[in-house]
């Protein structure tokens, strides 16, 4: 334990002397590498969010994450804080696109676009935006093994270094278990719980990540939560018990591989492909 909590504290003042976020980010000067964007004004900061909401929508449906019209995605406008942006109602995944985005306020008003807003979407993450300013950007869809996972109402073990991404970062939701969340009450019950967490697991229901840096590392971490589902259930399928990683090493390696910063870089790797295949999101 004294080994990981010193290696951990010199990684951690390197970073802070090299003036970085990441341990990832290269020290050699002049390589290509992914850098935060920068915005002249609030449109093209808007501009520049609207297309990354619509890339977390193709990169739900590259995932199979499509369940008829379930699953919603947000994104905090820059400008005016009330209002999100979120894919239309009864639209799937890989046919959204930034002309067919709507725009909507805390009571579910669509204020831009076309399209009906989802009710169940808005029920959930209007109250968690609303509830935390500081939360930018939400995930939620019904997947299969998220959703299987959900029904035993319990949390992720860390099992690999992939889970300890969520290590003391992720919690259960008991209230409202399997009921459709269609009434504004229930919406205030799941926002209580993003206290400080990246992502919930709703008991009979499924997977929700929230982001306070990016919808891109909320978009990815739901990918990467669904993935972690999937292998706890293989595991716990061979009945045998797997041996844990130490709470130690877990929160080493969520320091490390599972922070917002790491979210928002691992999808830039699913970006960078969607540009290059799916020019028409553009449209």
């Amino acid at each position: 334990m004294a080994a990981v909590m010193e290696a951990r504290s010199d990684a951690s003042e390197k970073l802070v002397k090299d003036g970085k976020v990441s341990i990832y980010q290269p020290e050699q000067d002049g390589l290509i590498f992914p850098e935060l964007p920068t915005f002249a004004n609030p449109a093209a900061q808007r501009q520049h969010l609207k297309e990354r909401l619509v890339g977390a929508c193709r990169a739900f449906a590259q995932q199979g994450f499509d369940y008829g019209f379930a699953g919603h995605l947000t994104v905090r406008d820059p400008e005016n804080p009330g209002l999100y942006w979120t894919n239309p109602m009864a639209i799937h995944f890989s046919q959204v696109k930034v002309s067919n985005l709507i725009c909507a306020d805390h009571e579910g008003r669509v204020v831009e676009g076309n399209h009906a807003i989802n009710r169940a979407g808005f029920v959930l993450h209007a109250a968690v935006h609303e509830m935390h300013q500081d939360i930018v950007a939400m995930c939620h869809a019904h997947t299969v093994y998220g959703t299987a996972f959900a029904a035993l109402g319990k949390k992720l073990e860390p099992i690999t270094q992939d889970a300890a991404a969520f290590f003391e970062d992720h919690v259960v939701i008991g209230d409202e278990a399997g009921q459709v969340a269609v009434e504004v009450k229930a919406g205030h019950k799941v926002a209580d719980a993003f206290k400080g967490v990246k992502a919930a697991i709703h008991q009979n229901h499924g997977l929700l990540t929230a982001s306070r840096h990016s919808i891109e590392s909320a978009a990815f971490w739901f990918i990467a939560l669904e993935r972690c589902c999937q292998q706890q259930l293989l595991i716990d399928a061979t009945g045998i018990v797997p041996r844990l990683v130490t709470p130690e090493r877990a929160r080493y390696s969520r320091e490390h591989v599972g922070s917002e910063y790491i979210g928002w870089l691992h999808f830039q790797t699913i970006w960078n492909d969607l540009v290059a295949k799916q020019p028409d999101m553009f449209d």
